[in-house]
């Protein structure tokens, strides 16, 4: 391959590669024939100093799908386990491998990694490739969430590869960067926990807390009070998903992060008409992770990362336990208090009780009987639009406004106290999942500009349009037997 010269290139490091050598492989991705820049994140990279990097040029092509690597870079992929549907599976990056750390404006630091770079160590049978379906959607999606203020990683390239990637059948292949606070996982910790030496999982929690959560090793029991950090971070973070109608899809413990960042945007999606057991995921057919299993299943994942921290919580195994079993009974509280608070915060309500709780659960078992679109119902109840939809006209409904209005009279509730406060919690843009399709359907097609219409959106998913029918966007029969697929 032909010598390039590369922009100016900002400071990298690979602080994470001072851990043990078990915890990585030091591997490069593999290059491809006639890469091609397909979407380039300008305010991110903006964020990063590489403003300069333009969408292009043939540098950000070779860089960012691993063709070529400037000097001085190390890649590497990262080993970790995790329980996939509840089952104990030691796994690692597969199909990605970390460029490097670099760090924003603000000097914090961030892990950018290749996403369909190629074979490593820990691909096992797979081909280490990704499609372009996969790796737009993951785009839009991230995107979207980051225009949510949901805590994410983010996307800051697409590149086309040239390649075929052979999948049910052949589809074109793409490579991601993906850019993380970091890619250490609760699986990671498994991994540790299982297969490593107490010494080694004393390192990896060392270097973890120095980079996510420095003052808890300033405190009596620094691995209690980094389980902490880790715990309130998920509990806001689903908590959010919950609030946006938002399903993962496949909330294995290697994909759940320690900085608290959704992440792998595999067979996720929001929902339109509501269902408490919605599951869009292919392989997802228990239904282990459906829109109302999430808390419960954060909580399932968080208790295996307590699992691994317990020799570290105390050298007395019975004392680590109890102080564990501890933990966990105050994760259950946070999550049902936040929860709590979100619901109320959905309806205009700042301070929700537990005697306010059936408010909400009537209006949520209406939705579920009439599967009204979770986003919109919000938007009416607002009075942002007059909705078309004869379900709204439903004397279920009147009634439960009544009784809401009456409500926040008698807790003296303003309603433009109420509205500014849905404002700032209900979104009135998502990206639904026939309009996703769409996008994607285009991009096969050469058409890019429906997919920067999305992200463009994504920028402002709070604000409300005057006069505009929301309605005109839920798909005609909701969201029938749409599937979603995790692309490997």
């Amino acid at each position: 391959m032909p010598s390039l010269s590369f922009p100016s290139f900002p400071l990298v490091e690979a602080t994470y590669t001072s851990l043990p050598n078990s915890f990585f492989q030091v591997t490069k991705p593999t290059p491809v024939t006639s890469p091609e820049v397909l979407f380039w994140n300008d305010a991110l990279a903006l964020e990063f100093q590489f403003s300069h990097w333009k969408k292009q040029e043939e540098a950000t092509a070779r860089f960012f799908s691993g063709s070529i690597l400037p000097e001085g870079i190390e890649p590497f992929a990262q080993a970790y386990a995790g329980h996939q549907f509840g089952h104990f599976t030691m796994l690692g990056d597969g199909r990605t491998i970390v460029m490097g750390e670099f760090k924003n404006k603000n000097g914090e630091r961030f892990d950018f990694q290749w996403k369909g770079s190629g074979r490593t160590k820990y691909s096992r049978n797979g081909d280490g490739r990704a499609t372009i379906s996969a790796m737009v959607r993951e785009y839009i999606m991230s995107e979207a969430m980051a225009g949510l203020r949901i805590p994410t990683t983010r996307s800051l390239a697409v590149v086309k590869t040239g390649e075929a990637v052979l999948r049910e059948d052949p589809q074109e292949g793409a490579v991601l960067t993906r850019v993380a606070k970091s890619h250490i996982r609760v699986g990671t910790f498994e991994y540790a926990y299982q297969a490593l030496s107490l010494e080694e999982l004393e390192a990896l929690f060392l270097y973890t807390a120095r980079r996510h959560a420095p003052d808890v090793l300033n405190t009596e029991n620094p691995a209690l009070a980094f389980l902490e950090f880790v715990m309130r971070r998920q509990v806001s973070l689903i908590t959010n998903w919950m609030r946006v109608g938002f399903i993962h899809g496949v909330m294995n413990t290697d994909n759940m992060s320690i900085a608290g960042e959704t992440i792998d945007y595999g067979p996720c999606a929001f929902m339109n008409g509501f269902s408490a057991k919605r599951v869009f995921s292919s392989i997802d057919v228990n239904g282990r992770y459906a829109f109302s299993n999430q808390v419960g299943i954060a909580q399932w994942n968080l208790a295996c990362l307590t699992n691994s921290l317990l020799p570290l919580l105390d050298p007395n195994q019975e004392t680590a336990i109890a102080l564990a079993k501890t933990k966990l009974n105050e994760l259950e509280s946070w999550f049902h208090e936040s929860y709590i608070r979100m619901l109320g915060e959905k309806i205009g309500f700042p301070n929700l009780t537990e005697k306010d709780l059936l408010l909400l659960q009537s209006l949520y078992q209406w939705m579920q009987d009439t599967e009204a679109d979770f986003t919109n119902t919000f938007l009416v109840l607002e009075g942002v639009y007059s909705p078309k939809d004869t379900i709204y006209n439903d004397i279920r409904w009147k009634d439960w406004v009544k009784l809401w209005k009456e409500e926040k009279t008698k807790q003296g509730i303003r309603d433009e106290d109420a509205i500014s406060l849905m404002q700032k919690t209900n979104p009135s843009f998502v990206p639904r999942n026939h309009l996703v399709e769409m996008a994607l359907a285009n991009v096969h097609q050469g058409n890019t500009s429906v997919v920067d219409q999305f992200i463009e959106r994504s920028l402002s998913p709070y604000k409300r349009e005057i006069g505009y029918d929301y309605g005109d966007e839920v798909p005609m029969g909701g969201d029938a037997n749409y599937q979603t697929f995790c692309g490997t």
